[in-house]
């Protein structure tokens, strides 16, 4: 008979977050259920007080050495500390800037926040899964509860494609993963991240059918990062998505997906990095360069963000090519920058409103400077820090990846990421032009005070943060060495 574990009470301490998360998504779906629809304000703020909760135990935990839990299934560590604070900050500010959407839109529904918040949790174990079970299980439970927020928006047609495109070629990109994972397991025997270290690590080339499964893995999870060549799905489901749920696609999940991928190929793979170096190296140039050529010609500001989100999870994967701390440290700042940059954009394309009506277009950003000034200068911030312009926040993100993939003799890699920069800086510099030289289009509707909150709080820290980066950098450094071992 196979051993027989047991639990420890400490296990559960240790996923102290995770059962907060679980345990309030289970109360306040039992309030809408008894409640109704017009529990939605209350669940929404409920919610929102849950994610902070959940930052503060995240961040208080103890900070000791990293362990397993739960018989090696998942693993506690600085580097899932970190990367689970960023989820917790983006699920929250999108939670946050996109309530005032779905009540003037008359969709507002309890269930909505309810299943962010398992969403999160699905997030939470893919960051400290340490076995292809766990992996999978997280994966399958954010994505689940993303295919069903993508079609939220009932009785419009673009929602439900986008729910419906989503779902498909997320079940592909799911049987991709599992039979690269169902490779890996016969070819090791083991389903656990440590004992497949072990094996690689024993000395000797890989199995032929571990390299070939690796590739399969790393196609499933490029797809959840919405990385070239499985990034197709991506500009029709942010388009069609109602606003706040594409603020939400474009923020936390792709932070946990690239949380997994990293842990993935750093740990249990490390040792054959010369074999999966060159795939990512491959999806990172393609990344790049259709993050940058294909987002010229579009007219919605969404899909632009969408191509911009490709190229961003391209210069992302810049780092993991590097496959040393530096690197993962270089990830874990850009991811950081990232995230401010989008959720500050995004406030701004949801402040985008006219005669009650959301618009899209970038032509309606027109002399924006003349019709709101504060508006302008929030966007452009952003825009100037996504075409890496210094001394502004995105260009040290960039800057940290491509010194680490210098340091990696990468040299072709990190030059194409810069000439890629370049191109993309045409599409971003666009819109600054269109908002300050155009002639003006119709004023928007007042901003809100929570989309000026994000807003106020996104375009800040991209222009504050060379005046004090070092908190950020000494944490994701900490983070990148902890994941190492270092």
């Amino acid at each position: 008979m196979p051993p027989v574990t047991t639990l420890n009470p400490l296990d559960f301490a240790a996923i102290g977050p995770e059962l907060f998360l679980i345990a309030s998504a289970l109360v306040l779906l039992m309030i809408g259920v008894f409640r109704g629809e017009s529990s939605a304000r209350l669940i929404t703020f409920l919610a929102l007080g849950v994610f902070v909760i959940t930052l503060g135990l995240v961040v208080s935990s103890p900070h000791g050495e990293a362990g397993s839990v739960f018989g090696g299934l998942m693993v506690v560590d600085g580097f899932g500390r970190f990367m689970k604070a960023l989820v917790m900050v983006g699920s929250a500010l999108s939670l946050l800037v996109g309530y005032d959407f779905f009540e003037r839109e008359k969709i507002a529904k309890f269930e909505y926040p309810v299943i962010m918040i398992i969403s999160t949790i699905g997030m939470f174990v893919m960051i400290s899964a340490n076995n292809l079970i766990t992996l999978y299980v997280g994966l399958e439970l954010q994505s689940l509860s993303l295919y069903i927020i993508a079609a939220s928006h009932r009785d419009n047609m673009k929602s439900t494609e986008a729910g419906l495109k989503y779902f498909v070629l997320g079940a592909l990109s799911s049987g991709m993963l599992l039979y690269g994972a169902s490779l890996i397991y016969g070819f090791c025997g083991t389903t656990s991240f440590d004992g497949i270290e072990e094996i690689i690590s024993a000395g000797g080339p890989a199995p032929i059918g571990v390299i070939v499964g690796l590739v399969f893995l790393i196609a499933g999870l490029a797809f959840k990062i919405s990385a070239v060549p499985f990034h197709m799905w991506t500009p029709d489901v942010y388009e069609g998505s109602p606003t706040p749920i594409t603020t939400f696609f474009a923020v936390a999940p792709k932070l946990a997906a690239m949380a997994l991928i990293v842990r993935v190929l750093i740990g249990p793979f490390g040792a054959i990095i010369a074999q999966w170096q060159q795939v990512i190296v491959f999806i990172a140039l393609a990344s790049m360069f259709l993050g940058s050529l294909a987002a010229i010609n579009q007219t919605n500001i969404k899909r632009l963000m969408a191509y911009s989100s490709i190229g961003h999870m391209g210069y992302a994967l810049v780092g993991l090519a590097a496959g040393k701390a530096g690197g993962v440290q270089g990830i874990l700042i850009y991811l950081a920058i990232y995230i401010a940059m989008t959720l500050a954009t995004f406030g701004c394309i949801l402040a985008m409103r006219r005669q009650g009506q959301q618009v899209e277009r970038i032509s309606d950003l027109a002399g924006l400077s003349r019709n709101n000034p504060s508006m302008a200068l929030a966007l452009a911030a952003c825009m100037f820090s996504m075409a890496g312009v210094p001394p502004l926040a995105g260009f040290w993100a960039k800057f940290y990846v491509f010194m680490a993939a210098i340091d990696s003799g990468l040299y072709t890699l990190a030059v194409v990421g810069i000439l890629t920069s370049v191109i993309g800086a045409f599409y971003y510099l666009r819109i600054i032009k269109i908002m300050y030289f155009d002639e003006p289009a119709p004023g928007f509707e007042p901003v809100r005070g929570n989309i000026s909150l994000v807003i106020g709080l996104g375009a800040g820290f991209t222009a504050l943060f060379i005046f004090w980066p070092g908190p950020l950098v000494v944490s994701a450094s900490a983070a990148a060495s902890a994941l190492l071992g270092q």
